[in-house]
């Protein structure tokens, strides 16, 4: 016999299937772009992965979608791994609870921004119409009584916003009551004929 055939046999890089220490080497074999490694891992994390997630989330369908995202990130972020400071199981669950915790305060974000924004859409297509339709005319209103002359603007301003009489207006601009109402009444027709009213 020669002598290499009595050396010990070199022990398997890979521990045995089954161990705590198995996940860890896949995990950095994953690290390597091992796709084989990723798949066994994917098998042995994505039910225990899931079930945590789905524990927090308790809908199914964001479950799955989170779940994805984890084991997606186990593949693109195996390289960070530090067998150190934990296990692969921990490592991998720690990302799991972490994003089932950030889809949670994301849902709840979402729907408080819902619940603040519902009431400005709560009415109905015929109050939204009059709204738009009311500001509308006001526009109209302000650009027609800029075109006005100051005198005429002030009389009718008076008059209608201040809630004057037309001998309270005439008092007030130190004018004659038939100037006052003479104002008004060519400020009132500039405005039909701005407005486009007949």
């Amino acid at each position: 016999m020669s002598r290499r055939d009595l050396r010990a046999p070199e022990p398997d890089p890979r521990p045995q299937p089954g161990r705590n220490e198995d996940l860890d080497w896949l995990v950095r074999h994953v690290a390597r772009g091992d796709e084989a490694a990723f798949e066994a891992v994917y098998d042995q994390l994505s039910r225990p992965v899931y079930g945590l997630i789905r524990k927090v989330l308790r809908d199914p369908a964001q479950s799955e979608e989170v779940t994805q995202e984890v084991m997606l990130e186990v593949w693109r972020t195996a390289s960070r791994f530090d067998g150190t400071k934990g296990s692969a199981i921990t490592w991998v669950m720690t990302m799991a609870h972490r994003r089932a915790i950030d889809r949670v305060r994301s849902v709840s974000a979402q729907t408080t921004r819902d619940q603040k924004a519902g009431p400005m859409f709560a009415g109905s297509t015929e109050e939204v119409a009059e709204a738009v339709e009311a500001r509308l005319d006001a526009e109209r209103v302000r650009r027609c009584l800029d075109s006005l002359t100051e005198l005429q603007r002030e009389s009718i301003g008076l008059a209608y916003y201040g809630g004057y009489t037309y001998q309270q207006v005439a008092g007030l601009l130190d004018s004659a009551l038939g100037t006052v109402k003479t104002r008004i009444r060519d400020g009132l027709i500039r405005m039909r004929d701005c407005m486009g009213v007949s």
